[in-house]
């Protein structure tokens, strides 16, 4: 009676946080394993499976080890044999196909390799990976989503005119003239914001959108979007590259003529310069990473206490903090959203300000 109750309970968090781990409630013993024969449960690397991009999506681990996930498709290119199609089943759980695995430990390890007829890496270069992987399926989830909130405000702004919004439209431009109003033009200002504006009107709902998904748990939500730093890395170029390809006279000459420094120290400053020009969308990159990954790691360690204990009087303290680090997480969802994009638009507004003059 006792094990159905746990297994009950982790049912209840596998919709909280969109897996179930594999466990036991066996006793156990000194070779790491429980008397029913099973491997002792590992928190680290449950936790750093679901959170890493993946070729597939897992839904649940069963009792008796088998695994239910949705396979996502492969698309690869290797330089010997051209293009490969297949869905990752073939390749899961340490299976090869067409002489391509996964790499389960090494530098390339979660990447698809070549490997000979042992199942060994032949020691060539990982080929090109463009899989549907997770992390790609939940930014098209996202970037649907966006389309069809924006497409439908601008049908509806067609035939309403100057009516007052409702709906959706009711929802959406309060926060359109929030971007606008109280990030766009106090940081770059009243005749260059509009410019600008359909970069920062599309990061914001981008984000936001991707943030507010990964906290659902069920399928084809729930993905660690914006918890990939290859992700971020992206979106951090974009702010980068807008800034510096509309920087003006005045911001490059801040930066390798200072005014008002001394000739003899612009050796020193010029450099100080270039690297503040790396570390500003380097912050915005790590910033929205670790907060998103690091909300995700939280809530998984505390789900997995029940599986270390092995006991059910852990559930519900486990419940109550889970429940309270997803109300966090909302916060952090859209406080990272608003984060990322006032510092797009204050760099954007640093390297196109025009100098006063007195």
């Amino acid at each position: 009676m006792k094990n159905r109750y746990l297994y009950l309970l982790v049912l209840v968090f596998g919709l909280l946080v969109g897996t179930i781990p594999a466990t036991s409630s066996g006793i156990m013993e000194e070779d790491g394993k429980t008397n029913g024969g099973e491997e002792e449960f590992d928190a680290a690397s449950f936790i750093m499976e679901h959170v890493a991009d993946s070729h597939e999506w897992h839904i649940l681990t069963k009792k008796d080890g088998t695994s239910l996930a949705i396979y996502l498709p492969v698309i690869i290119y290797d330089r010997e044999s051209g293009f490969h199609f297949f869905s990752s089943r073939k390749i899961s759980h340490g299976h090869s196909y067409n002489g391509f695995a996964i790499a389960h430990e090494g530098k390339y390890a979660g990447k698809i390799i070549r490997v000979d007829q042992d199942g060994n890496h032949d020691g060539s270069k990982p080929p090109l990976d463009l899989s549907i992987t997770k992390t790609v399926f939940g930014m098209l989830v996202a970037a649907v989503i966006l389309l069809w909130l924006m497409l439908a405000l601008a049908r509806t702004y067609k035939k309403s005119g100057t009516v007052a919004p409702k709906g959706m439209q009711g929802v959406l431009e309060p926060v359109i003239l929030f971007i606008r109003d109280d990030i766009a033009i106090p940081n770059i200002g009243d005749h260059k914001y509009a410019k600008f504006m359909p970069y920062l009107l599309t990061v914001f709902f981008f984000i936001l959108i991707n943030n507010l998904l990964g906290l659902v748990p069920l399928f084809p939500f729930g993905a660690n979007v914006t918890g990939n730093v290859n992700v971020t890395f992206v979106l951090a170029l974009f702010t980068f590259l807008i800034t510096q390809f509309s920087a003006n006279k005045s911001h490059w000459r801040h930066v390798f003529a200072a005014p008002g420094v001394p000739f003899w120290l612009l050796p020193i400053m010029i450099p100080i310069e270039i690297i503040g020009l790396f570390s500003k969308p380097f912050a915005l990159m790590i910033r929205l990473f670790a907060n998103i990954t690091a909300g995700h790691i939280i809530v998984l360690s505390l789900v997995t206490l029940i599986f270390i204990f092995k006991t059910v009087l852990v559930a519900p303290v486990s419940i109550f903090f889970v429940l309270f680090m997803d109300c966090i997480e909302l916060l952090v969802a859209f406080l990272q959203t608003y984060v990322f994009t006032l510092l797009s638009a204050l760099f954007i507004g640093m390297a196109t300000a025009e100098p006063e003059h007195h």
